[in-house]
């Protein structure tokens, strides 16, 4: 198992919120409008506990939730991936109005694909932890 994570990220948001909106996967679809994701993925879909979108070359892909710890933790795991890939969202409250959000990859890669995807998986995921803390940030 190869493991990526993310750097970790401070948002001016408190723990609870930061779990409910990411807690229901129907309020990533705001992200969908980001020119970098757009790049990425294309027939991007949402439900509560899941979704799915197409990547050039490889197909669809999606992802299910399959735990919710309260205020500190979001498991996803893949749904159609040619390899097993769970995620885990964790988020930890510093404050009444801030918080940390950090994610972490766990992915079946073959040592093939790791020594070709490997940097780039790790530079993806970081992207997607900026996207989503910036997402997160409540307007004035």
């Amino acid at each position: 198992m190869t493991t990526y994570e993310s750097d970790i990220k401070t948002i001016s948001s408190s723990g609870e919120m930061v779990f409910g909106i990411l807690g229901d996967l129907n309020n990533l679809e705001k992200l969908v409008s980001n020119p970098k994701l757009a790049e990425k993925a294309k027939d991007i879909r949402f439900d509560t506990d899941s979704c799915s979108f197409a990547v050039d070359g490889f197909g669809r892909v999606g992802f299910r939730i399959v735990e919710r710890k309260p205020f500190s933790n979001i498991k996803l795991t893949s749904e159609n991936a040619p390899v097993s890939v769970s995620v885990d969202i964790i988020i930890d409250a510093i404050s009444e109005n801030q918080s940390t959000l950090k994610l972490v990859l766990l992915a079946e890669l073959p040592a093939m694909i790791k020594m070709m995807v490997g940097s780039k998986l790790q530079d993806g995921f970081n992207s997607i932890a900026e996207l989503l803390a910036k997402a997160l940030v409540p307007n004035p």
